[in-house]
């Protein structure tokens, strides 16, 4: 059985092909199945199927879904779900430290100018984060597959990361299109670990906690998410205008009705409870009250952006060591803090050969991959890092791995990413078998993230092919 043509790119590698344009064993079945298909007419059956899901970015913009799955063998996933747990399990332990005894800062192990300069540091929940639930229920981690071969992590996205529910709905589209025999295994539970561990952060003396998934509301880029997350786990979504706070204790008005908010789980894009003076802002005033009196737990809290601060990515592997005494199973994108002096004269050496990072950037925005760049972004890059080499990171770039993806009636080569997602809970860890996977819309182009138009895969965790 044939084949669709398809010619990998030389500078990366390729998930699905070998450099010789041979399909490599996991694929094989895949491929021979795409084959059989038409591929524009697949294209346009899963077009069709997004929407009338209501699968969007936002509100209105449809999210480009392609129908050609990412595998992964069961032998490299088990390895890489470890290192998932461990790191979760890190960065976890790191934020409850910051906010707690600050071990790791005193051991000189991480520079306090970290927790001094950080913009998701919220120093009004210090002492708050010690309930015994994990301040940071679910983690998204961002791992790319360079030339070598290896998955190596290149963000950490703890405060909001989003997407686990387009990963179940991608699920769903896609899988019913395509007959190969080599089927992937289930997503683990994902929704119904969530709400079990939604449930557990709540305080200890609430036998049956009320909840609520806190929302911008339909403007939010993850909204389909939130509706989802409600839906299936019988959450209310509420709005900061529909909380009030009296006596220590937060309540939701819901309909007709009032509410004792007992656990909030946060996918609100404003993250700041206090302003820079101290003084609560307007989100603070409604929550800290209930915070402070124990009465009101956050899943994912305010104060874990401090994770998702490119700068603290950098020492995630030190966090490894000093919180678990364990080597790292799955290793960072090698980084660059440029306000230590050795680390800044190094990369300023090499600054053309790097990517330039803000360090509290999300979504791609603000990073300039240097080898890349054109002249005039370049110059300035530099001339940013210059003036102001605190607010930035370097790192080594990584020619991410492409994958067969639909145009017209064949196949083309797309970079991608992949968005795997750990849910950590007072009762255990466990982790999506599988995850998200993004591409990047152009040939070549590096950028995967959906705000700026990246589409998404659905991702198959399959059995190893028989020698």
């Amino acid at each position: 059985m044939s084949v669709p043509a398809y010619s990998p790119e030389s500078d990366c590698e390729d998930e699905a092909f070998v450099p010789d344009g041979a399909p490599r064993p996991l694929y094989r079945e895949l491929l021979e199945e795409l084959g059989r298909q038409d591929l524009a007419e697949l294209n346009r059956r899963v077009e069709a199927k997004v929407a009338g899901s209501g699968l969007t970015f936002g509100e209105d913009r449809p999210i480009p879904i392609d129908p050609v799955p990412r595998l992964i063998g069961g032998e490299e996933w088990e390895k890489l779900e470890a290192g998932l747990l461990q790191r979760a399990r890190a960065l976890n332990a790191f934020i409850a430290d910051a906010y707690g005894p600050q071990r790791i800062f005193d051991a000189g192990v991480v520079p306090r100018r970290l927790l001094e300069t950080s913009e998701g540091y919220a120093p009004a929940m210090a002492g708050l984060l010690d309930s015994g639930a994990p301040p940071a229920t679910v983690a998204g981690l961002d791992l790319v597959r360079g030339v070598d071969g290896e998955l190596r992590v290149l963000e950490d996205n703890l405060r909001m990361p989003s997407g686990a529910c387009y990963s179940l709905a991608i699920r769903e589209i896609v899988e019913p299109e395509l007959d190969a025999h080599a089927r992937p295994r289930g997503l683990g539970g994902y929704l119904e670990k969530l709400g079990e561990a939604i449930r557990d952060a709540a305080p200890a003396d609430r036998e049956e906690p009320f909840a609520v998934v806190l929302s911008d509301g339909p403007e939010n880029g993850a909204w389909y998410e939130h509706e989802r997350v409600g839906r299936e786990l019988g959450l209310p979504i509420v709005t900061p205008d529909q909380l009030e706070s009296s006596r220590g204790r937060l309540s939701a008005r819901i309909e007709r009705d009032r509410h004792q908010v007992d656990v909030l789980y946060r996918r609100l894009d404003a993250d700041q409870i206090t302003e820079s003076d101290g003084s609560p802002t307007a989100l603070g005033e409604l929550l800290l009250p209930a915070l402070r009196s124990g009465r009101l737990r956050c899943a994912n809290a305010f104060g874990t952006g401090l994770a998702d601060d490119k700068l603290a990515h950098a020492y995630a592997e030190r966090m490894i060591r000093f919180y678990l005494g364990e080597e790292p199973l799955l290793r960072s994108v090698p980084s660059y803090d440029l306000s230590d002096e050795e680390d800044r004269r190094e990369a300023m050496e090499r600054l053309g050969e790097l990517v330039i990072k803000p360090r509290g950037g999300f979504g791609g925005h603000g990073v300039t991959i240097m080898p890349r760049a054109s002249e005039a972004e370049r110059e300035q890059a530099i001339a940013e890092v210059r003036r102001r080499p605190e607010d930035f990171i370097a790192q080594e770039p990584v020619a991410l791995s492409s994958h067969p993806t639909v145009r017209g009636d064949g196949l083309v080569p797309r970079r991608i990413d992949l968005r795997p997602f750990v849910i950590s809970s007072a009762g255990g860890q466990a982790a999506m078998v599988g995850g998200l996977t993004r591409f990047a819309q152009g040939a070549g182009e590096m950028i995967v993230n959906s705000s700026q138009g990246g589409g998404c895969k659905d991702t198959w965790v399959v059995e190893n092919p028989a020698a």
